[in-house]
């Protein structure tokens, strides 16, 4: 797959060490189980992701478990972008091995960028949280990456809710409670069309704030529908 021309736009992902798939695969049943016997997760409107081909989705983000919520329970096996802080140790081994993206939320990661282009490219799935931290999942902060990569690789970007990761008032870095529930709610994917290099800062921009428009109204949607 990496011998497709697509890896060989700008920027280029051609050559490069892609994210590993193999874990990320074996794993999603046993964290699947592992979790559940914690507390329940809920899923809507998993049928309105796309079954193959490149797809971004992109979420909200209120605690810790949002990330490898969405990496274990999306419809598809998902390469999230993880702040680079989680990758020290023997959980940056484990994230690394489940196919997680390292991202420098500080400055521009030209590596992160080729490394979620490369996975879009092979048909495969990126996660981002455009908030680019935990809060209260309002998306008051709207990073611009998802707008970026949806305009240089045309894959659909499919809008994620995640709803009761965090209690009202808890830490960020807290779990859900034990016996509680969480809700995944995802969109109706919208195809933003492919812009060749180089693609300016206006049209990033502006796509970005199409796509945060459309996550307001999936966040709406899916308190109104979940209660929550």
């Amino acid at each position: 797959m990496r011998d497709h021309p697509a890896h060989r736009e700008l920027p280029r992902s051609d050559g490069l060490r892609f994210p590993s798939r193999f874990l990320l695969y074996r794993f999603r049943p046993l964290g699947r189980w592992v979790i559940r016997r914690r507390f329940a997760v809920r899923l809507h409107g998993e049928h309105l992701v796309p079954a193959d081909g490149p797809v971004i989705f992109v979420s909200n983000h209120i605690g810790a478990a949002d990330g490898p919520l969405l990496a274990i329970f999306a419809p598809r096996p998902v390469h999230a972008l993880t702040k680079i802080e989680m990758f020290a140790g023997r959980l940056g081994s484990f994230l690394r091995a489940t196919g997680q993206i390292p991202l420098d939320r500080f400055r521009t990661d030209p590596a992160a960028v080729k490394a979620c282009l490369g996975v879009l490219r092979d048909g495969g799935a990126v996660g981002i949280f455009p908030e680019g931290r935990r809060g209260s999942g309002d998306l008051r902060r709207f990073h611009r990456g998802a707008a970026y990569f949806a305009l240089a690789s045309g894959a659909p970007v499919v809008p994620v809710i995640i709803l009761g990761t965090r209690e009202p008032g808890a830490h960020t870095g807290s779990l859900p409670p034990r016996g509680g529930a969480v809700d995944i709610v995802f969109g109706a994917p919208r195809t933003l069309e492919k812009q060749p290099w180089p693609r300016t800062r206006e049209q990033v921009e502006r796509s970005s704030m199409l796509l945060r428009e459309q996550m307001l109204v999936h966040l709406d949607h899916a308190r109104a529908s979940t209660g929550r």
